[in-house]
């Protein structure tokens, strides 16, 4: 093979991603490695000997041509490798309709950097995804590589990422060094730059090296991000990047991110990172998600170290998003003049939502774009059940496009009504209780109590049953017994909600001991009498027990708030799709965050 081309210019559009201490050190997602071959964890790349060979098809790694060509229309593309050795290369072009074409295949020597352009004259359907295979006939090494084109970006955005912390310091810390580093030596250093946004007000970051910290009030997330993106517009920014404060991304998800939007021909263009369940770094929690009467995780559970079940989600997920896709805020780009309406004061759980489907994002998900979160099953308490579905309640009643009518609602209730119902969680449906009633004073209570201060003490004291409890190291951990009933029945349970429509329902039933992964598998309670639940490192349980006066009471009172809503309705979607702008507008926020004050203190 000639190898004696004239060198081009080169715009990496996707570099390489490898496993990474501190975030995961699986291998099956970002590449597969076969024979006499090795990668390293320390920075990354593969060592080979001769017959050793990877396999670039992982979710981290592989490109979808199509996503790109979407966005930014169609480019010219290359391969770019860097390294030493002699290897036999091929290049992939999959699509769902037809058998995979292999667009290159040839032997090439690599002495530093080679940047192969690729014929993509077959790449002709709607859904087409990249990637590559080096087979080593020598001893040699893949030290990096990178996807791009030789063509110059159209704009060039000035991305701030807004960071929102509360009495995380160690956490954001660590995120602001990792950014530092990585910053330092990216070409797109002057055009990266970080806002940590402390509601807390106890982080000692220095500022400096692209980083600023900004003290905050504490009005939730919903206060933070707005604060964010406030200083992303004072400052200049074109685009601001929500983010956690943990932030356990893969710094090239910054670069992926920044060359999508820079190369973007709609200007609405958004980029939503997915979420990877920390305690199985090979799972997806959500690649995107969908509200219609509830929030649904897309692709949950997807399988990352399985070729097929990557490939289908990269299918699925090219063109255009689905009817009521929102994008999480552990990782969510977009362009600041795009975002119309502000956070709503949710404090948290439904900002994202709701800010999402008031504005008009374009918004795309991109291979390896995703952070590694905690399981959510372990943060599910009374306090979660009442930010759902207040701000479920909230969306439906505020926003023209999801406005549906009492016996949709009803329905999106009764699912609330029974996951409490069924595990006897009576504090939780306490909560439900309370999100319905305050649903219902209108928009006004939730500008007045945008600090939920009031809120998260009437919620501490009402969790009694559902609060976790440490366990003795010294002691034996209780032994797991889940409900193993037939359909059947379950089916003759389930019409007696789990037992407490029968007069003499506490004499019998089984005592159970369920892990919190499985707390939301209603067909494992069945036939209860009394439910332990066990966390995910074992260390701290709650048992709950069925209480038929505590069901009573919370029942008519659930009754007794969809009737009231059946009347107010009307006017209640009156009145919020009526404060809905003003909520979200920046004079709300800098009101309620004391801007304007904040200003006058600091010219005096």
């Amino acid at each position: 093979m000639t190898q004696d081309r004239q060198p081009a210019p080169f715009h990496a559009l996707q570099p390489a991603i490898w496993p990474e201490v501190g975030i995961s050190t699986e291998t099956a997602p970002y590449l597969g490695l076969t024979g006499p071959c090795a990668t390293s964890l320390d920075h990354g790349g593969v060592i080979f000997a001769p017959g050793g060979a990877v396999m670039v098809d992982g979710y981290f790694n592989l490109f979808n041509l199509s996503k790109w060509r979407d966005c930014c229309g169609e480019m010219p593309l290359s391969l770019q490798l860097r390294g030493r050795g002699r290897f036999q290369l091929t290049v992939w072009l999959a699509s769902r309709e037809r058998s995979w074409e292999r667009i290159h295949c040839e032997p090439v020597s690599i002495e530093g950097d080679l940047v192969l352009p690729l014929d993509l004259s077959a790449a002709t359907l709607p859904r087409m995804l990249l990637f590559f295979e080096l087979v080593a006939l020598s001893e040699g090494a893949l030290e990096d590589f990178a996807w791009g084109t030789p063509m110059p970006p159209r704009q060039t955005p000035d991305l701030m990422l807004s960071v929102t912390t509360f009495r995380r310091e160690a956490e954001v810390a660590d995120t602001v060094a990792r950014f530092r580093r990585f910053r330092a030596t990216s070409p797109l250093r002057d055009h990266l730059r970080m806002l940590v946004v402390d509601n807390g007000q106890s982080v000692t970051i220095a500022p400096g090296d692209g980083v600023s910290l900004l003290p905050n009030a504490n009005l939730g997330g919903a206060g933070g991000f707005s604060r964010g993106l406030l200083e992303a517009r004072a400052t200049g920014a074109s685009h601001c990047l929500f983010m956690d404060d943990d932030a356990s991304v893969h710094m090239g998800a910054f670069t992926r991110t920044w060359m999508l939007l820079a190369y973007a021909t709609d200007p609405r263009v958004a980029v939503a990172g997915a979420m990877i369940n920390a305690d199985y770094r090979w799972q997806i929690w959500e690649n995107g998600a969908v509200f219609d009467g509830g929030c649904r995780p897309l692709f949950h559970g997807t399988d990352l170290r399985n070729r097929v079940s990557v490939f289908e989600m990269e299918f699925d997920t090219t063109g255009p998003a689905p009817a009521g896709h929102y994008a999480g805020w552990w990782f969510f780009a977009f362009p600041v003049d795009r975002a119309e309406h502000m956070p709503f004061p949710f404090f948290v759980r439904g900002d994202d939502v709701s800010f999402s489907l008031a504005n008009e994002f374009r918004c795309v998900t991109l291979p390896g774009v995703a952070s590694f979160q905690e399981s959510f099953t372990d943060k599910a308490a009374p306090l979660t059940w009442y930010l759902d579905l207040r701000s479920h309640l909230a969306h439906h009643l505020s926003l023209p496009a999801k406005q549906i009518g009492w016996r949709r609602l009803m329905r999106m209730v009764a699912s609330f009504y029974l996951r409490t119902v069924l595990r006897f969680h009576y504090d939780s449906l306490s909560a439900v209780n309370l999100a319905m009633e305050d649903a219902q004073r209108g928009p006004a209570f939730f500008a007045e109590h945008a600090d939920m201060a009031t809120r998260r003490q009437d919620l501490k004291a009402l969790t009694v049953t559902e609060a976790w409890q440490t366990l003795d190291p010294r002691a034996p951990r209780p032994g797991i017994r889940h409900g193993r009933l037939s359909r059947w029945q379950r089916a003759v349970l389930l019409l007696t909600l789990n037992g407490h429509l029968l007069p003499f329902a506490n004499r019998f039933g089984s005592d159970l001991v369920i892990e919190a992964a499985h707390r939301e598998n209603h067909r494992e309670v069945y036939g209860a009498r009394q439910i332990t639940y066990l966390n995910a490192p074992r260390t701290a349980t709650y048992t709950v027990r069925r209480d038929r006066r505590r069901f009573w009471a919370e029942s008519l009172r659930l009754m007794k708030n969809c009737l009231a809503l059946r009347r107010n309705q009307a006017r209640l979607q009156a009145e919020w799709q009526g404060s809905y702008a003003d909520m979200t507008s920046e004079r709300f926020w800098q009101d309620k965050l004391g801007i304007a004050d904040e200003r006058r203190d600091a010219a005096q």
